[in-house]
């Protein structure tokens, strides 16, 4: 098989070229930079606003996964460029070129699209791929973690030192990235699966209060740490504070805090991936102790 991916330089895309080279197949994959050379990979070069590259991509695949996305932005629209416009261009492209399936990684966000610019973005971008015509499914993940996740480090160190803050009480799932690229695997290898379809896969463990997760890290670093809820409001004034001192950089954004505060982010069983189809097979112990370790190799805690 010939696979389109974008987002193959991010964490999820990235785990997802190597399980599909290990199965023998072709990755074709966008990217804005040079990239180093890699047997069973054709670079792109070139963005999600660049039809010719989105056209070279898709051309004669045989399944597209379109992961690429913006989860920071400084304003609405620079989520819509992104996650809106972005998604529109790879759908015309695998359109013209009539390339099925057309995997779509979305978001749990899309689900309350009026809690920030984030969500917005990602529930229009998944109405583009349902009036595309397109043999598609969206795939909404949860919290992915994971060696090569950049994103929950600081949770980890805020655990090393004892003290993990959090958002106000609330519910989340969480899946490990193998686990997800696995099941996007799967869905571009078989023409036809979960054809229209919208998904949202959980690790084992199901729902996890914020509390919970905080522990269950601090456990994966061989630490106590104390959980601590943060209310709204220092969340929203902390997010100002890291706008002043990152600016564009900054982490924590009012967007971000925006959907952060809501109280259940949790993977609906009701959409659930058939079990025949696909079941996660790394609980949280296991996964969040093998991120850890990955980060004390790379000298991140």
């Amino acid at each position: 098989m010939i696979l389109a991916l974008t987002g193959a330089t991010g964490f999820v895309g990235g785990a997802l070229m190597k399980q599909a080279l290990a199965a023998g197949h072709q990755v074709r994959a966008l990217a804005r930079r040079a990239q180093t050379g890699r047997e069973g990979v054709t670079w792109v070069s070139g963005a999600l606003n660049d039809a010719a590259a989105l056209s070279e991509l898709v051309s004669t695949a045989d399944a597209v996964v379109h992961v690429a996305g913006a989860v920071n932005a400084p304003d609405r629209a620079g989520f819509a460029a992104a996650n809106i416009e972005g998604t529109r261009a790879v759908v015309e492209a695998a359109k013209v070129w009539g390339v099925a399936p057309f995997v779509h990684v979305s978001s749990l966000a899309a689900r309350e699209p009026t809690l920030s610019n984030y969500g917005w973005s990602k529930a229009g971008a998944e109405a583009i791929v349902h009036e595309s015509g397109l043999d598609w499914t969206i795939v909404r993940p949860p919290g992915v973690y994971g060696p090569g996740d950049m994103e929950q480090r600081d949770l980890f160190r805020a655990a090393r030192r004892g003290v993990v803050p959090l958002p106000p009480n609330g519910r989340l799932s969480i899946v490990h990235v193998d686990d997800l690229a696995r099941l996007l695997l799967t869905l571009a290898e078989q023409p036809g699966t979960g054809a229209h379809a919208t998904y949202e896969p959980a690790s084992p463990d199901g729902a996890l209060r914020y509390t919970e997760f905080a522990r269950a890290i601090a456990a994966a670093i061989g630490r106590r740490a104390l959980p601590l809820p943060l209310p709204a409001a220092l969340l929203r004034l902390a997010a100002r504070g890291d706008a002043l001192f990152r600016g564009a950089n900054a982490k924590l954004t009012a967007d971000r805090v925006a959907y952060m505060v809501h109280p259940d982010w949790t993977a609906d069983p009701a959409k659930a991936p058939p079990p025949e189809l696909w079941r996660a097979r790394i609980g949280a112990a296991e996964g969040l102790a093998g991120t850890a370790r990955w980060y004390r190799a790379q000298g991140l805690l």
